[in-house]
């Protein structure tokens, strides 16, 4: 018997039963694959991959189902990503490209990623820490508040308010917003918060220190990173009623999924992608439930509307460091490729949406 056979094997029971969501029998495989051997070499290799923890048998008398080890030795066969239909491809990029702000384009993209899958999507926003500086207004709200409109690369909005003992005057505010914008262009907002504390000798009035604490407390935010999700009466339909209370306890701990996904998205993958099964993902509620996550950020090149492309290669992605992530839960007999393909789809969008952003005037 040949490992690689076995694992040929292996590869069979999962595929069926990510399709039925039933036991799966040697005779059915037997008579559905072509494997080139009989039902009892067949049924002699399932025993094998049961011993060394790939399947479980439920009952004794019904086929096996995989286990979290044949799940992940399936996903990490995965060298390649199925690439979307044309077909496909066009519907995402005439639903995301009617987006007319960010948080449209990721609003949409989680109801589009939930309709594909029919799982749960999670879409984040762009995080402000790695964002760079495009475009500051300083606006007067109150007799002592001024509010710092900030215009990221990506795109993002933020708003952060600045009490002043003080009001400084209209030419005041319009010198430090002329300086603050020539000076700190493209820097990151913890960069520009010490590039704007350098200023303040030369400005004469305490806005300046407010400006920049109110860059370093955005850059530092973790909250500034909104999640837009979509799908969760999905969950009805895949999941027992005894997984469904835990899982949407892991959906309300906005801070735990963050942090799991967005370190799966900055995972090295052969396809860009990150998958976390079950108890991999270190959080009881998600026990029964898969993550697939993907990240998006900037790019040299374009990487939407690309038909003549191979989408099988992720280096042709030109992501230079994941900003954000896109990712979809599940269950665990999810359809790994098509969740993956989807995933990375609209990750690549995403990327390109951000792109055209930030090269905007």
């Amino acid at each position: 018997m040949t490992q690689s056979r076995r694992m040929l094997v292996l590869r069979a029971v999962v595929e069926d039963y990510i399709r039925s969501q039933e036991p799966v029998g040697s005779a059915a495989l037997s008579k559905e694959r072509d494997l080139g051997v009989s039902s009892a070499t067949i049924r002699n290799d399932m025993a094998a991959l049961e011993d060394e923890g790939y399947l479980i048998q439920p009952h004794t008398s019904a086929g096996r189902v995989p286990t979290e080890k044949g799940y992940r030795y399936f996903v990490d066969r995965l060298a390649t990503v199925v690439p979307l239909s044309e077909a496909q491809r066009r519907g995402i990029n005439s639903f995301l490209s009617g987006s007319v702000s960010l948080k449209d384009a990721l609003q949409r993209s989680a109801r589009l990623l939930s309709e594909i899958t029919g799982q749960v999507a999670i879409v984040a926003s762009p995080s402000l820490s790695k964002a760079t500086l495009r475009h500051v207004e300083l606006v007067p709200v109150a007799m002592s508040t001024l509010l710092a409109v900030v215009i990221t690369d990506t795109g993002r909005v933020a708003q952060h308010g600045l009490t002043v003992s003080a009001m400084p005057t209209a030419d005041d505010i319009n010198r430090l917003s002329s300086a603050v914008n020539e000076q700190c262009n493209g820097q990151s907002l913890s960069s520009a918060s010490e590039t704007v504390r350098a200023l303040g000798g030369g400005t004469g009035f305490e806005t300046v220190r407010e400006a920049a604490d109110a860059f370093a407390s955005m850059a530092l935010d973790d909250r500034a990173n909104e999640l837009y999700m979509s799908g969760t009466s999905h969950l009805a339909h895949s999941r027992s009623l005894t997984d469904l209370a835990p899982l949407f306890d892991a959906l309300e701990e906005q801070v735990v999924l963050m942090k799991l996904m967005s370190n799966l998205s900055e995972e090295p993958s052969a396809t860009g992608v990150g998958v976390s099964i079950g108890s991999e993902s270190h959080t009881p509620e998600l026990l029964h439930a898969s993550v697939v996550s993907s990240g998006y950020g900037r790019s040299t090149s374009p990487v939407a509307n690309d038909s003549e492309r191979n989408e099988t290669s992720p280096d042709q992605d030109s992501t230079n460091e994941p900003i954000a992530f896109v990712g979809s839960i599940g269950p665990t007999h999810m359809d790994y490729a098509a969740t993956m393909a989807a995933v990375r789809a609209v990750a690549r969008y995403l990327t390109f949406f951000v792109s055209e952003s930030g090269s905007g005037d």
